[in-house]
């Protein structure tokens, strides 16, 4: 979910359509991205808008994920999706842990995070590109200032990390999937290696970045995250709840709307300041209800 000139444009993971929404609620297609493969997790996920415009797609091909460019043509109402251009492809992918976030930050690079799409000892191994957090120019190149020359790595040790948040000194965040043990939030700097599969959670090991905040996958399974005002705004799937975590003091956290729309996949804070978030009950794992799935719009004083 993203804005692009204040239109939101919303992906759908197994049909590989991206959506246009309109203020009356209802939605037309943009276009079909091809080729995607869609089962289990993987199929069309992530969207990034770039500087002019131009829409960023991550998705799984039958060749493994990959991140697309796209020209978006066309005024609101009537927006079309041009043809791709691939920037990246070959990125392990398979029914589970296939990451897909993608977002822009602060620095005008495009960051992408990718899952150990099953193969854990991938997130330790630097030159493969699953298990990590990739940082690249928007025309796909390696920034000369990334922390291993050469290579799109900017983090690795990742089990299939999801949510992308900037604070307002430009401190990265991203939320990650654990196994049975801990869900974290992480504090991202260049070159770090946040442990995966030696380590899940706090676990105090030299040579491994611990997560600011964990929480247990039954309460939390953080997905998308925001940022406004000082706070981060988190997504939980199974933990069925909108989670704010304050950034000057992240053991305080605060749950809202716990239980009451089912799973949430992601949150958006849109142009307007309110925040926006998707309910993700009919994706084979929740229990959907009348009208789902549903984006809500709330006022940024009540998130």
């Amino acid at each position: 979910m993203v804005f692009r000139d204040g239109i939101p444009l919303v992906s759908e993971r197994n049909s590989g359509r991206i959506l246009e929404l309109a203020p009356d609620g209802s939605s037309r297609s943009v276009g079909t991205v091809e080729g995607v493969a869609a089962r289990g997790e993987a199929g069309l996920l992530g969207l990034a808008v770039g500087k002019e415009g131009d829409l960023y797609v991550y998705s799984t091909a039958s060749d493994g994920n990959r991140v697309q460019r796209f020209t978006v043509t066309g005024a609101p109402g009537s927006l079309s999706l041009g043809e791709p251009d691939t920037l990246l492809d070959g990125i392990p992918a398979g029914s589970t842990h296939d990451g897909g976030r993608i977002a822009f930050g602060p620095d005008g690079m495009l960051y992408v995070t990718s899952g150990d799409a099953q193969r854990r000892d991938s997130a330790q191994d630097r030159n493969s590109l699953s298990g990590k957090i990739l940082r690249m120019t928007p025309d796909g190149g390696v920034p000369a200032d990334n922390p291993f020359p050469g290579s799109l790595t900017y983090s690795y040790g990742h089990r299939n990390p999801q949510g992308l948040a900037w604070a307002d000194d430009g401190t990265l965040f991203a939320t990650e999937f654990g196994q049975n043990t801990w869900d974290e939030l992480n504090v991202i700097t260049p070159g770090a290696n946040y442990g995966w599969p030696t380590v899940e959670g706090i676990a105090n090991r030299e040579g491994f970045v611990d997560p600011l905040q964990q929480w247990q996958p039954g309460a939390a399974s953080p997905s998308g995250m925001a940022y406004a005002g000082g706070t981060l705004f988190i997504a939980n799937l199974r933990g069925q709840v909108l989670r704010s975590v304050a950034v000057s003091d992240p053991t305080a956290f605060t749950d809202h709307y716990s239980r009451e729309y089912g799973r949430i996949r992601d949150v958006a804070l849109a142009p307007d300041g309110q925040l926006w978030f998707m309910t993700n009950n009919t994706d084979g794992r929740g229990d959907p209800r009348p009208g789902d799935d549903q984006i809500l719009a709330v006022p940024l004083s009540e998130g």
